[in-house]
């Protein structure tokens, strides 16, 4: 009896010391999600679950290769609500992250995904008649996806412009400025560094405007030389060539001589050139010239030259390197930074930080620790710390703050915290 109740309890004790059998891993593909001092009661929509056992996962991550892909196309469509339900049938089962909209203008996309079901898309658009054409922007994702979750739908303005863009003659390309080739565009520029702007069959000389149609944090990490920093944080709010006042040294296109000066516009990928030309054409501009691509396409072709500092992203990246647009390229540079410090050839170019002034090599923005502001700034590392993320000391005494995170890591949807009721921990 007693060997019994021994060989029992020697059981009982070897099944709890027994490891619990292995279950199958939970695969997460966007990035983890910071703690914070302030607690969510929203689930984040940034979750896509799979469950998966353990080897295929770590398969899945070693042989995946991320990128980003961007395009856009100002075309009639007749049925654009249509085409977007066409398009959400044909991204079933593909792992896509990212801002698609379409509307009676065109289609503007930028999204992140496997490359295998990234290239997809795009190769499947193209056999569109009305997108054969289109000019697709590849570069490398630098840690799985770049967006948060899939937005597919119509949208009544491709861009965020006041007022809208729905009105705009965009499908017209008269209306539109001429598109220069990443080429054509470094030989302006290098014709206007030597002071040669008369061009061929003129008698008078012409200038050359260079104007930079994005925001001013965007220009604080990276531009072409001689471009002057926009005055403005949001193309929303942009207002180039339309002052009424007499005096205004905010505005680039003041009283410039329409007739005799080439305005060359550049943004990210080309689209915010594409609309605002329009205004500038209805106002009475000539002569418009934007770059075919925008910055991504000519870094890509030409690399660092006429160019300073890194290119500012809207995804989870921020910031990348020429050299990271490069290694899309045939025979491109290779060993891009992800660090979001510029490479050798762009050093020159350094940022300044938002709260003292000082230089900054790390080209990078971070968002202000504070909820209700959430302002994207530069900063040196040590304001960094002294503030605790925060982009001045009044909002370091905001109600509700998020913690400093360390190195690149970044904040949720700052109106999940927004939104929260929840008080703040200590």
């Amino acid at each position: 009896m007693a060997a019994a109740v021994h060989h029992h309890l020697h059981l009982h004790f070897h099944l709890l010391l027994r490891p619990p059998p292995r279950q199958p891993s939970i695969f997460f593909t966007p990035r983890p999600v910071p703690p914070t001092r302030l607690r969510s009661s929203l689930h984040p929509p940034t979750c896509h679950l799979a469950v998966v056992p353990f080897e295929e996962a770590d398969q899945r991550e070693d042989k995946e290769e991320f990128v980003v892909v961007a395009f856009y196309k100002l075309v009639p469509v007749e049925d654009p609500r249509a085409d977007v339900a066409a398009h959400l049938h044909f991204l079933q089962g593909r792992d896509i992250h990212g801002r698609i909209y379409m509307n009676e203008q065109g289609i503007n996309a930028q999204y992140s995904g496997p490359r295998k079901d990234a290239t997809a898309y795009a190769d499947w658009l193209r056999k569109d008649h009305r997108f054969s054409d289109i000019l697709v922007q590849i570069s490398p994702a630098l840690n799985g996806h770049a967006f948060p979750r899939l937005r597919l739908r119509y949208k009544k303005s491709l861009v965020q412009l006041e007022g809208g863009s729905c009105h705009l003659p965009l499908v017209e390309p008269s209306m539109r400025a001429s598109p220069l080739t990443p080429s054509e565009w470094r030989k302006k520029l290098e014709a206007r560094k030597r002071g040669e702007t008369k061009a061929a069959g003129d008698t008078c000389e012409r200038k050359l405007l260079l104007l930079d149609v994005r925001n001013d944090y965007e220009w604080d990490i990276g531009h072409f030389e001689g471009a002057k920093r926009p005055n403005v944080d949001c193309f929303r709010s942009t207002s180039f060539g339309l002052s009424e006042q007499e005096i205004d040294l905010t505005d680039p296109l003041h009283g410039v001589d329409k007739e005799n000066t080439d305005i060359l516009m550049y943004c990210t990928g080309g689209i915010r050139c594409d609309v605002y030309s329009t205004i500038l054409r209805d106002k009475g501009f000539g002569n418009l010239y934007t770059l075919k691509g925008g910055v991504s396409n000519y870094l890509k072709s030409e690399g660092c030259t006429e160019w300073v500092g890194n290119l500012f992203v809207f995804d989870d990246r921020l910031s990348l390197p020429p050299a990271k647009f490069a290694e899309e390229g045939d025979g491109g540079e290779e060993g891009g930074i992800d660090n979001g410090k510029p490479p050798s050839s762009s050093s020159r170019w350094l940022g300044r930080c938002y709260v003292c002034g000082s230089e900054v090599e790390e080209l990078r923005h971070r968002n202000c620790a504070s909820i209700d502001c959430n302002r994207l700034y530069l900063c040196c590392g040590w304001c960094l710390e002294e503030l605790q993320g925060c982009c001045c000391s009044e909002c370091q005494s905001a109600p509700r703050l998020r913690p400093l995170l360390p190195g690149h890591q970044r904040y949720d949807k700052w109106h999940l915290y927004r939104d929260d009721t929840s008080t703040i921990s200590s």
